[in-house]
């Protein structure tokens, strides 16, 4: 049945331009971030590792959450469009497989945007004449960050799910975004969703400790919470509309 889900989320995402957003936009991060470093280089001493600051500094608190709060409405964006939803629900797919199947491309989008963060940041070094080794936490990073993103997702999907407006859960991920970075440098890190992107991803500060128990519980406990609320969901409006 999941299997069944997942192949109709595939077949919807076929040639839809929402493909795009995950091509166009973390451009904007690394170029931005490159030119800034490339701008700062005398006071950006650490090479590669200043280079990470600056391309995190735009990409986690604020294109990141907007690829996914992108990504994550129009999953949903058929559903709420007319009476899609009375038909959704009457397709024998129970409620935890129609949201497994839009978790599981979530975890997807989340581990491409990490491909995709990686690959550029090594470019817009290259490009910006850094010729040391690339940091062997990068790996690290990335997996941190696909984690974080992670948990961003499964909120956005809650989210994208209850308000059936496009714009809104969107406009809710950027600035939980900004929010995200805010409460990281205030300590508060561990305590906030869109924070543990920035946290995972070691976001403009390379040196900081991540606690990786911690992380790791605080993720697993956040995509459950939110996983379990989305199928609630669901199943309750399954009842209500009949």
């Amino acid at each position: 049945m999941l299997l069944r889900a997942l192949r109709g989320e595939l077949l919807k995402g076929r040639r839809n331009p929402v493909w795009l957003v995950f091509l166009v936009l973390p451009l904007f991060p690394a170029v931005l971030g490159t030119m800034n470093y490339l701008g700062n280089v005398s006071v950006l001493t650490d090479g590669w590792y200043s280079l990470w600051t600056q391309h995190t500094l735009f990409s986690a608190s604020l294109f990141l959450p907007a690829q996914f709060g992108v990504f994550c409405a129009w999953q949903w964006r058929l559903e709420h469009s007319g009476s899609n939803w009375n038909a959704c629900r009457s397709a024998p797919i129970s409620a935890g497989a129609l949201y497994g199947s839009k978790f599981l491309l979530a975890v997807f989008v989340s581990a491409l945007a990490q491909v995709c963060i990686g690959g550029l940041y090594v470019l817009g070094g290259r490009l910006a004449g850094l010729t040391g080794p690339v940091p062997a936490e990068l790996v690290s990073w990335l997996l941190g960050g696909f984690v974080g993103g992670v948990t961003v997702c499964s909120v956005q999907l809650f989210l994208s799910l209850i308000l059936r407006v496009f714009a809104l859960p969107v406009g809710i991920g950027l600035a939980g975004g900004l929010g995200g970075m805010l409460l990281l440098v205030k300590g508060y890190g561990l305590y906030f969703p869109y924070s543990l992107l920035c946290l995972g991803m070691r976001a403009n500060n390379t040196k900081l400790v991540l606690p990786v128990g911690q992380f790791r519980v605080t993720c697993l406990l956040c995509i459950l919470v939110f996983s379990f609320l989305s199928i609630q969901w669901i199943k309750k409006r399954d009842v209500t509309t009949g």
